[in-house]
């Protein structure tokens, strides 16, 4: 199974921006859903942004205009664009896809 490995988190103030990045161990052209999910603190885990083979995107509510993510088949690198952000952003990013394992996420703080 093609397993995942998250990347870029880091500290930003309100406002700004992240992009995390997904590397697959293989080829990510065959994989029918790909998401981003996150868990904050004593919070359980949500999906924030999925894309679906042929490009379909779906995004929660709260992250909706905000967030963008894609998928670059040349690199097998999903990517999740993150602008305006706030604190309640703040939390461990995981990327995944139905048959991969959860991996070690990244993490996102949003504060001033």
């Amino acid at each position: 199974q093609v397993q995942f490995v998250e990347s870029g988190g880091g500290s930003v103030q309100p406002g700004g921006s992240l992009r995390l990045s997904c590397a697959a161990s293989g080829s990510i052209l065959s994989i029918y859903f790909m998401g981003w999910y996150r868990q904050a603190p004593g919070k359980p885990r949500e999906l924030v942004a999925a894309i679906i083979r042929g490009g379909s995107t779906n995004y929660a509510d709260s992250v909706k205009g905000r967030f963008t993510i894609s998928n670059d088949n040349f690199k097998n690198t999903m990517y999740l664009q993150m602008n305006s952000l706030k604190p309640e952003d703040t939390a461990v990013y995981y990327c995944k896809s139905t048959a991969s394992s959860w991996g070690q996420g990244t993490q996102v703080t949003v504060s001033s």
